[in-house]
This record gives structure tokens, C-alpha cells and sequence, in this order.
């Protein structure tokens, strides 16, 4: 084949990232479309009583709709799917008849439609019309209805982890018989402090929704990753993967707080490869390292999802030791301090925001973030989700889902010996990739075998994998 005619057959095959943009927009629609289905029965009613989502459509259209349409059986989330399947369109045409630099402009622009009228618009009506219905409506019990509790509570110098949330909306959700977070707060503090100063100018305008913060941190997450991928398809595919993960992408909509982890641990891993590459082009890093520690260090100060990727995190910080490429544990042990000085910003402000808090009632924090998540106490969590905890309730090992059962044991069992090898195979190969494709599946392992596995954990699993399979190999 002749170069002509092999650039040729490069122009006309159609780019891998249209399939995968298509796979997981036919994905994010349908599962949107069942969870506002199932969960919302009065969206229709509210939809067309609305001020604002009722004056969208003229009222022969809505008169034309009916009461009875498919998925998600409402007039304004019909258009939006309706829009979105023709951004699709859109895009995939583009791909097939453009050129470069043109194509990656115009896919840019119609992927961003898309991502807007498939995550961003749904959300965005779920905010009205719960201000239209009431707190406790059209949302999430922990990522918005609690949180905002606690951004109140720590308004009204209360400490979250010590008051109980009986007397808020979150009373109003959920199966009463599995409402034990009413007495428990999960979350760590970086959440409810950043939000503070936006619930307060929200206040000031009359109204404030948590998920404003989500969407804003979710768009700007989905832009910077876009850094960590060399190749126009490959940006384009990791931007894809990040905005429209099925899962995550519900959570965006319905209120969950898992992007408010991913957002900011994205931003240490742009700012950790921006170090890097200023360092090979004979600048200094050193600013730039020292702010991804920190965003780390806010991650961790967030969710203790986050925890789990300091290990190889960690080794990504040392990346530059020469020590470290002989890939045995005698360096791993040299390069350590090194690893914990330039660690020094995460550690700091992980323990300038707990440290108020262990010092106010360290049993309360503790009892909120670990005790609960552990199922110990009076009101512990349930076994719950899709892991191996179900062959514990299945087999009939435990009377009910709030019982004791070693959990812990078997988490020991497996997480260890598979740390212990993921460190091992990251010093072989220090890679972003690789650290990512070890903390999502240690996580998944480690959450798999423990007390629940709920689903919006796969989705933020799910995209620490797509980091891990399109971002650039460089080391």
C-alpha cells in the first residue's frame, strides 16, 4: 500500500471514538431514562405545571405528547434525548467528512452539545423542579439533602458530625427501615466547606442547589482531563468516557457526590503532568507539584474513596528518582522520604481541615466516617450493593443486613497481597495509566469483598479505568 493511498483509508475510516461516544450516550439515555422512571412518578404533572419547563413547548405540543410517551415519559426530557441523538448524528457525520484541524473543532463543539443536552440540561430541570416541589424531591438523600444540612449546620457553628438530621428534608427520603444516615454523616469536610461560600451567595439570591457545585466541577474536571490524553481521538475519547461514564453521569443528575472526588483529584493529576513536563523541557515543576499535592490533599480531605490512590499516587510524585528505576523495594524504601516531602501539601491540608474537627469530638467524626460505613453501633449501615456481600446475606451467614459479619478479614486478605503487588508492578512501569488502572481495581476489589458495593461506586471506578486506558503512557 502507498503512503497516498494509506492516508487515504486514515481519512476515511470512520474514528474509533464515534462508537464509543455512541455506546455510552445509547447508555446514558436509557438508564437516565428507567431511574427518572422509576423514581419520579409525578414528573409529568410537575413538568407541565412548572413556570418555567411548562413555557418551553407551546401547549399544542404538550397537548400532542399526551400523558402516556416512552422513556422518560415527559415532554422536555423527550426533546433532550431527541437533541442529544442528533448531536450524535452530528458528530459522527463530521467525523467522516472533515479534516484536520477542522474535524477536532467541530466534534469538540458537538460533543459539547451533547454532553449538555445528555447530562447538563437533565440536571438542570431535576434543580427546578425540585425548588418547585420541595427540598427532600428530585435529588439525592447524601450528596445534596444532607450536605446542604451540613453547610447550614457549619453556618450555625453546629458540628455535622455530632447533630443528627432528623429535623431536615432527609427525613423525607428514602425506605424508612434503612434510614440510619439520618444519625450519621459520611463524608469528610472539604465537601460542606468549599460549598459554604456558594450556599451563602445562593442564599443571597434566594436559591442554592449542591448539584450547581457538581456540575461545575464536573465540566471543569471533563475539560483539564482532556490533558492527560495525547491524539485528538484520544482527548476527545477520555473527554466522552469522564462526561458521559452512565453511571457517574446519573449521579451528576440526580445529586451524588462522586464527581466532587473525581473533580479534584483530576486537577492533581494535570497539575502532577504539567510538573512533568516542565521538568523535561528543563523548567521547574516544583510549583506545580506542589499544587497537584494539594488538590490530592483536598480529594482525601473529601471522601475516603480517595485514600486508596495514595499509594500510587505517591510513587507518581517520586516519577523523576533515579532510584526508583532498579524497580525493587530496596529503593521504594530509599525514595520514601523523598516521596513524603513532596507528599508534604497533601498531608497538610488533609489535617488543617480534619484536625478542627478531631479536635471538636474526634468520637463523633470517627463514629460518623467509620463506625456507620462499618455497620457497628445502633444505627450502623446495612449490607447493601452488588458485591460478595450478597452471598453472605444469600447463604443465610447473617440473620439480617444490619448483623456483624468479618468483612474487614476478607478485605485484609485480598487488598493486601494485591497492594503489595500493584506497588511492585508500578515500580516497573511509574506510569499515570498504570497508577490509575491500580487504584480503580484495588478499589473495586477492595469494595467488591467489603459490607456494600453500591453502584455509584462502579462509576466513579469506571472512570479512573478510562483514565487508565487513554491517557499518555510517559514515564
Amino acid at each position: 500500500m502507498t503512503e497516498k493511498t494509506s492516508s487515504a483509508s486514515r481519512t476515511l475510516r470512520p474514528g474509533w471514538d464515534v462508537f464509543l461516544l455512541a455506546a455510552l450516550l445509547f447508555a446514558v439515555l436509557q438508564i437516565v431514562g428507567l431511574a427518572e422512571q422509576a423514581a419520579l412518578p409525578n414528573r409529568l404533572q410537575d413538568v407541565l405545571r412548572h413556570p418555567v419547563l411548562g413555557a418551553l413547548l407551546p401547549p399544542a405540543g404538550y397537548a400532542a405528547m399526551g400523558d402516556v410517551g416512552p422513556r422518560p415519559g415527559e415532554p422536555i426530557g423527550l426533546i433532550l434525548n431527541a437533541l442529544a441523538l442528533g448531536g450524535l448524528i452530528g458528530y459522527a457525520l463530521l467525523d467522516l467528512a472533515l479534516h484536520e484541524p477542522h474535524r477536532t473543532r467541530w466534534k469538540t463543539g458537538m460533543l459539547t452539545f451533547i454532553i449538555v443536552t445528555a447530562v447538563v440540561s437533565p440536571t438542570v430541570k431535576l434543580i427546578l423542579l425540585r425548588a418547585a416541589n420541595g427540598p427532600a424531591s428530585y435529588t439525592h438523600d447524601g450528596g445534596v439533602i444532607q450536605t446542604e444540612a451540613t453547610i447550614r449546620y457549619l453556618l450555625e457553628g453546629k458540628n455535622p458530625y455530632v447533630e443528627d438530621y432528623v429535623e431536615t428534608p432527609m427525613a423525607e427520603w428514602g425506605f424508612s427501615q434503612y434510614r440510619t444516615a439520618l444519625y450519621h454523616y459520611p463524608y469528610l469536610p472539604w465537601t460542606f466547606v468549599f460549598s459554604a461560600p456558594f450556599y451563602v451567595l445562593g442564599q443571597g439570591v434566594g436559591f442554592y442547589d449542591q448539584r450547581v457545585i457538581y456540575l461545575l466541577l464536573y465540566g471543569l474536571a471533563v475539560l483539564l482531563a482532556t490533558r492527560l490524553a495525547h491524539g485528538a481521538t484520544a482527548k476527545l475519547a477520555l473527554a466522552t468516557a469522564l462526561a458521559l461514564n452512565p453511571i457517574m453521569a446519573l449521579d451528576v443528575i440526580f445529586g451524588q457526590n462522586d464527581v466532587f472526588v473525581l473533580a479534584w483529584i483530576v486537577f492533581a493529576l494535570v497539575a502532577w503532568q504539567v510538573s512533568r513536563q516542565r521538568a523535561r523541557s528543563g523548567r521547574s515543576g516544583g510549583w506545580w507539584r506542589v499544587v497537584s499535592a494539594f488538590c490530592f490533599g483536598l480529594a482525601c480531605a473529601a471522601k475516603p474513596t480517595a485514600w486508596f490512590l495514595a499509594p500510587f499516587y505517591g510513587l507518581l510524585l517520586v516519577q523523576d528518582d533515579p532510584r526508583l528505576m532498579h524497580g525493587n523495594w530496596r529503593s521504594y524504601w530509599q525514595v520514601m522520604p523523598q516521596m513524603l516531602r513532596r507528599a508534604l501539601p497533601a498531608i497538610g491540608v488533609f489535617a488543617l481541615l480534619l484536625l478542627p474537627y478531631v479536635l471538636w469530638d474526634a468520637a463523633a467524626l470517627y463514629d460518623d466516617v467509620w463506625r456507620w460505613s462499618s455497620g457497628q453501633g445502633p444505627t450502623g449501615y446495612q449490607i447493601w450493593g452488588w458485591g460478595a456481600s450478597n452471598f453472605v446475606l444469600g447463604l443465610g451467614l447473617v440473620s439480617d443486613r444490619f448483623a456483624q459479619w468479618p468483612f474487614w478479614l476478607v478485605q485484609l486478605l485480598t487488598a493486601a497481597p494485591l497492594l503489595i503487588w500493584f506497588v511492585a508492578r508500578q515500580m516497573r512501569r511509574n506510569t499515570l495509566p498504570t497508577a490509575a488502572w491500580h487504584y480503580a481495581l484495588w478499589l473495586l476489589v477492595f469494595f467488591y469483598v467489603s459490607r456494600f458495593l453500591n453502584e455509584n461506586y462502579l462509576g466513579y471506578i469506571l472512570a479512573f479505568l478510562a483514565i487508565g486506558a487513554l491517557a499518555a503512557d510517559e514515564q
